[in-house]
């Protein structure tokens, strides 16, 4: 066996911690659609189906991902999202929406993923810490468009039902 591979497999786990009621962050996480509205970093979300998306996203890094995103499951009582992705990346994600006892949320976000992009597969070793990084920023990133999102949705009174 080969570890090859694992050059191009990456399993990243994030923690946010928001300062809204689970329902509405899990709200929120459950429609991409808004995505591109909060985090700067997601540029465009294309619904193809009810339960299928493709998504493009870029950071700090100069080059773009497309996926194509597949729901795999969609649990609002257990705060669960899951997604199988296709394309640039391959692989699973996962949302898991908690409290945190105060009435405010805790998002983690899984992500298990081999990289199918020619170019960062070619870079795989040399690249792989700029590739961490790179991501890490853009989830930080995707926690304060987020933050700012749901206290804009809270003076607005949009979604308060969630």
């Amino acid at each position: 066996m080969t570890s090859r591979p694992a050059l191009h497999r990456y399993r990243f786990t994030t923690v946010w911690d928001l300062p809204a009621p689970p329902r509405r962050v899990y709200g929120v996480l459950a429609d991409p659609r808004t995505y591109p509205v909060w985090w700067p970093e997601i540029l465009e979300v294309r619904q193809l189906d009810e339960r299928t998306g493709v998504m493009r996203f870029r950071s700090l890094l100069p080059y773009e991902l497309q996926v194509t995103a597949h729901e795999a499951r969609q649990d609002p009582e257990a705060g669960v999202l899951e997604a199988r992705l296709t394309g640039d990346l391959e692989g699973s994600t996962r949302w898991t929406v908690t409290s945190r006892g105060d009435g405010a949320a805790v998002a983690v976000f899984d992500e298990d993923v081999e990289v199918r992009k020619p170019l960062m597969r070619r870079l795989a070793l040399p690249g792989r810490p700029a590739f961490r990084i790179n991501h890490a920023l853009m989830m930080r990133s995707g926690m304060t468009g987020l933050t700012r999102y749901l206290a804009v949705c809270e003076v607005l009174g949009i979604g308060l039902d969630q």
